[in-house]
């Protein structure tokens, strides 16, 4: 299936969470198994091509797709996850949303000095989540460089940010709007 293909799986939910916005479900593209399977086909390609020795994914929907590439390429996968969550010392980022804040952690034994890392996630938005997934990652040491998404939302200027921050993005489909 063609990346196109994939966009027409995505549902478009008007006026949540808030009037105005179009939420782009990427649960019906999931619930789809050719169409997952190729998105997830589609993804490894890329992080393949970015040299990835390691898959990173955020909390949750990053974990699917993530750990789906990771699999897919034989890959380990590294959860970023929300704190409090793993049973082992971690480290953390703190970082800013658009009304408050919130914080990563990982494993900082999930990933070695000098490895590329690929960061994988359902969405880029503002980009913020992921900024942060970088961040922390880096702070092991780990190369993380790229970035992969199966949905862009560009009007947020995410992917603007992280390329800013010295990341290759890549997107299998774009939604223009909120």
């Amino acid at each position: 299936m063609t990346p196109d293909d994939l966009k027409a799986l995505v549902r478009t939910v008007p006026d949540f969470p808030a009037p105005g916005i179009l939420f782009r479900d990427v649960t019906t593209l999931i619930g789809h198994g050719e169409g997952f399977a190729a998105s997830i086909g589609h993804l490894a390609r890329l992080a393949a091509d970015a040299g990835a020795e390691i898959i990173a994914g955020m909390e949750a929907r990053g974990f699917i797709f993530g750990a789906a590439v990771a699999a897919h390429m034989g890959l380990g996968f590294v959860p970023v996850r929300k704190p409090g969550k793993l049973p082992v010392e971690t480290i953390g980022i703190d970082y800013a949303l658009e009304y408050g804040r919130d914080r990563l952690e990982i494993d900082p034994r999930a990933v070695h000095p000098g490895q590329r890392v690929v960061l994988v996630d359902d969405l880029i938005a503002t980009g913020g989540t992921a900024l942060a997934a970088a961040e922390l990652l880096r702070r092991t040491g780990a190369i993380v460089d790229h970035a992969l998404f199966v949905i862009d939302l560009p009007d947020l200027h995410g992917s603007a940010r992280l390329r800013d921050a010295g990341l290759t993005v890549e997107s299998l489909m774009h939604f223009h709007g909120h």
